[in-house]
């Protein structure tokens, strides 16, 4: 039976398995809404289909190099990936998805803001 300061130590070093775990989910949300089978993500990752399995289960995590796969192939965010934060809207995609027509209103509402915040 593991004592309280083991599981407390357990604890502060981080859970390697739960973080497999987050990881896992994240990846499997990613690929569904891909529309991707696991098939098709251990090529694109070039694992087999077991392993691949095995990662959204959380048993095993990715390397650096198939993280930098996912990143590329798949057009994922790594930091949230890893942490489950992810990155804030970058100035550049605002303005891509923004209709031609209103982009001159969107320059303002941007000028505005950082007026605000000086």
């Amino acid at each position: 039976m593991e004592s309280e300061i083991e599981k407390r130590k357990a604890h502060d070093r981080g859970n390697p398995n739960m973080l497999y775990v987050e990881i896992g989910k994240r990846l499997r949300i990613a690929r569904i809404e891909l529309n991707y089978t696991q098939e098709q993500m251990a090529e694109i990752l070039g694992i087999s289909t077991a392993y691949y399995g095995k990662v959204e289960r959380g048993v095993y995590g990715l390397s650096l190099e198939k993280l930098v796969i996912v990143n590329e192939k798949l057009d994922m965010d790594i930091n949230y990936l890893l942490t489950g934060i992810g990155r804030g809207l970058s100035m550049d995609e605002v303005m891509r998805e923004c209709p031609r027509e209103k982009r001159h209103d969107m320059e303002h509402l941007i000028k505005y803001a950082v007026n605000l915040v000086k």
